[in-house]
């Protein structure tokens, strides 16, 4: 097979890749990375595969230890109590989501539609050592077979069945106990007029409207910066500042299938709204519960435009 042929086959799976790897690195621009190398390392081991329907398989089992050695690599762990302490977490447009998986391969498209792809979700992996968490995503996102999933990995049965009731227990500690309170489930007409409600008190720099449809124990984190504000009345001060930084537009986008509002500032003196950070809505009983702020790195990727 030619080069050409080869990564005309492979291509048809980037996508999908790519949110796979997503959900091992909790990173799109890590994650980016490691199906690049997935494909390179696909390509340069392709006589050790006869093809056939087993190819999207034999790449997934590629891209996890790709993974799994970025993983090792940068050592780093967490015990995401707040996303605050998440630094690399970044969020993932649902436009690109709705490309993740073909239309004959519905398994992986239900996947992605569940609270598997939500920021909530993606913090908790963070905190499962690296083999623990390829076993959790193997079995219970992709429903591999032990028999696949211990192949993987590079073990056996029985230390992937080991390493994925370990991992279960921990996730099971890191969640709310009722799914419904951490389901990325698309938004409810409610939760779309929410949003509205949101980009017009952020619009208009009313802090009073954007207090009224907060939780009282919400809470607001900025990764990759460390900070983590909890209570509705810290959106006073930053309202304040918001003020003296200029003049806001704000437009409705989806992340990680959450509601999500992308903000764009003109500042004194300026002629044109440029991209400045996204905000990630997690919503509960009406209210809006969390808000995660990411800067404005990802615009592109949400087919957005730098300036309005």
């Amino acid at each position: 097979m030619d080069q050409s042929a080869f990564a005309s086959l492979t291509e048809r799976h980037r996508r999908e890749l790519h949110v796979h790897c997503y959900r091992m690195l909790a990173s799109f621009d890590e994650a980016e990375d490691a199906v690049q190398e997935t494909f390179l390392k696909a390509w340069r081991g392709r006589s050790g595969f006869g093809g056939g329907p087993q190819f999207r398989a034999w790449l997934y089992r590629i891209a996890t230890n790709v993974c799994l050695d970025m993983l090792r690599r940068s050592s780093r762990r967490t015990v995401a109590n707040s996303f605050a302490e998440v630094p690399w977490l970044q969020p993932y447009p649902d436009l690109l989501l709705d490309q993740a998986a073909p239309s004959d391969e519905q398994p992986e498209a239900v996947a992605i539609s569940r609270e598997t792809i939500s920021l909530a979700f993606l913090a908790a992996l963070q905190v499962l050592p690296p083999r623990q968490r390829a076993a959790l995503i193997a079995r219970d996102v992709l429903g591999w077979p032990a028999s696949e999933t211990a192949s993987a990995l590079g073990t056996s049965v029985a230390g992937a069945n080991s390493a994925l009731q370990r991992a279960r227990a921990t996730m099971q500690s890191h969640l709310p106990q009722k799914r419904a309170e951490w389901s990325a489930r698309e938004p409810s007409a409610t939760e779309r007029e929410l949003v509205e409600q949101f980009i017009a008190a952020h619009e208009r720099l009313d802090a009073e409207a954007a207090i009224a449809i907060a939780a009282k124990d919400l809470r607001v984190t900025m990764p990759p910066l460390p900070y983590c504000f909890d209570g509705a009345e810290e959106i006073r001060p930053m309202m304040a500042n918001a003020i003296a930084m200029g003049e806001w537009r704000l437009i409705p986008v989806g992340a990680n299938r959450m509601p999500a509002a992308a903000s764009y500032l003109r500042r004194p003196g300026d002629t044109q709204f440029r991209a400045f950070k996204f905000d990630v809505m997690r919503i509960e009983a009406g209210l809006i519960a969390e808000i995660t702020t990411f800067n404005a790195d990802m615009f592109a990727a949400f087919g957005l435009q730098p300036t309005l």
